[in-house]
């Protein structure tokens, strides 16, 4: 899967991510979490949640309920038809 075939989003808040260097690990280092899915590049920490970076959220959430991967309806009807006439 490419970066073109899903968004980056707060599950919370519907933040797009902007690409920045938002997240900083308890090492220290501050870098894009979701260039590594959620393990830090200095030290390896792997983080299951991830928090908001904006002042009106915050919140932590489970990291990959970031990743929002768009539904083709037609094709998804076309295979579940199959399915259920198999």
């Amino acid at each position: 899967m490419s970066n073109t075939d899903f968004q980056i989003k707060c599950p919370i808040c519907s933040w797009n991510h902007d690409g920045r260097e938002n997240w900083r690990c308890t090492c220290g280092h501050t870098w894009n979490t979701f260039q590594t899915y959620g393990t830090c590049p200095k030290c390896n920490k792997r983080w299951e949640d991830t928090q908001c970076p904006t002042v009106i959220c915050g919140k932590w959430s489970k990291h990959e309920d970031w990743y929002i991967v768009p539904i083709n309806i037609v094709e998804l009807k076309l295979k579940s038809n199959y399915l259920i006439n198999d």
